[in-house]
């Protein structure tokens, strides 16, 4: 069961058409932006109209479940029609059952949303009390901090040590594959405007989602689900290596990836996880037989896209809890995978490699894997994390320089 409900009143949401809008992150909140947002297409929260909490790891069926539940009493009023219009909740969860990060789906009192050149805006509210006059300001973004990230948990030398012993635990046969992770710190001001930070990711990384709930912020490549109509889809991640220095190195490097047999290794067990887990929900399911690769500013990944067309009545939440955690960012097989990240780990993931995204009121949303991403606190804190997929002949040095690709969009956000 969730940790506390909404309000308990019965909400309502109406949704309008509004002018366009030029820049969808002005309209966050600069302390606490609420954003989804890819190539700046998508939906901005302000304030919160209802918050439901979650632990445990029943913390994503209780989510469906709540999330269930509110919409069956809400009242809904939606001329638009498009992804992220109506009833909306922004979510982010834990990557870890026993985490002692909380687990958030956050309904909020205005969203302004942007998609295929429309634009509206949602008010929020208990059904008797909805502000039809309400509207969202504007306002320019602020100056971006600056900051280096340090290491935190595990010094360099301490991960490739841990990567060492995941490379022993699966040659002894525990596991096939596990994700091993390391964190970072720097510090901003605490009144630091945090959309400055959405800003550089989003024009950095354009084909990511970039996202911000509850303090979690950053630019995913990775879709974990998306839903619109009944229809699904997901992009698996797994295999990766760093963009080339020239053109024809980069060309030589990409041809590398897509030929190396840990990296193919890595990422069948990755594509196997997702369907495995969605075979329940779907009546009909393709995925391309070989990966393609995908060209990021910093990495070259291995990726396959996966559709679907739905066989039973789940939402978009109840899809991300039979996904949860694939073995992307978790490993082969699962439960061992997470055994073994506990045991080797020395500190709690929090939300870093959770779902994070956003529900609407018909069960469609788009729901991401936080990498690439950081939290900050309200003291200023800020947290980024950044893992690699361990294999029996994973090399620990070249586990480490991974890491560090994977930390550069935080970096250069804070540079």
């Amino acid at each position: 069961m969730p940790d506390s409900a909404a309000t308990g009143a019965r909400l309502r949401a109406v949704t309008d058409v509004v002018a366009s809008h030029d820049d969808l992150l002005q309209f966050a909140d600069p302390a606490h932006p609420l954003a989804a947002l890819r190539r700046g297409d998508g939906i901005v929260g302000i304030g919160v109209a209802a918050l439901l909490t979650f632990t445990g790891p029943q913390r994503l069926t209780d989510a469906a479940d709540a999330w269930r539940r509110l919409c069956a009493d809400a009242d809904v009023v939606d001329e638009v029609h498009a992804p992220g219009s109506g009833l909306v909740a922004f979510g982010t969860f834990a990557f870890a059952d026993h985490s002692s990060a909380t687990s958030v789906l956050i309904v909020p009192e205005l969203i302004v949303g942007r998609h295929d050149g429309i634009s509206w805006l949602t008010r929020i509210g208990p059904s008797d009390a909805v502000d039809s006059s309400a509207s969202a300001a504007a306002a320019a973004i602020g100056e971006r901090p600056r900051a280096t990230l340090a290491a935190a948990s595990l010094s360099r030398e301490g991960f490739t040590e841990v990567v060492g012993r995941a490379v022993d635990a699966i040659r002894a046969g525990r596991v096939e594959k596990v994700v091993i992770a390391r964190d970072a710190v720097a510090s901003i001001p605490h009144d630091a405007d945090r959309r400055s930070l959405l800003r550089e990711l989003a024009d950095r990384y354009p084909d990511c989602v970039t996202f911000a709930v509850d303090g979690l912020l950053g630019a995913s490549p990775e879709t974990l689900v998306s839903v619109h109509a009944r229809e699904a889809s997901a992009r698996v991640l797994a295999g990766s290596t760093a963009r080339g220095a020239s053109t024809a190195d980069d060309a030589a490097v990409c041809a590398e990836l897509a030929t190396s047999q840990k990296d193919l290794d890595e990422h069948a067990f990755a594509v196997r996880s997702v369907l495995d887990a969605l075979h329940p929900h779907v009546r009909a399911i393709t995925a391309s037989e070989s990966p393609f690769t995908l060209k990021l500013p910093n990495l070259w990944h291995l990726a396959t896209d996966i559709e679907m067309q739905l066989g039973d009545g789940a939402s978009a939440l109840d899809l991300v809890a039979a996904l949860h955690p694939t073995a992307a960012v978790a490993g082969s097989p699962r439960d061992a995978a997470l055994e073994l990240i506990a045991e080797l780990e020395p500190f709690d993931r929090g939300r870093y490699a959770g779902p994070v995204g956003w529900i609407d009121y018909d069960g469609d949303g788009e729901w991401v894997i936080a990498l690439r991403c950081a939290r900050v606190d309200d003291d200023g804190t800020l947290t980024a994390y950044a893992g690699a997929g361990i294999v029996a002949d994973s090399d620990p040095d070249s586990e480490l320089a991974e890491t560090r690709l994977k930390f550069r969009p935080i970096a250069e956000a804070l540079r």
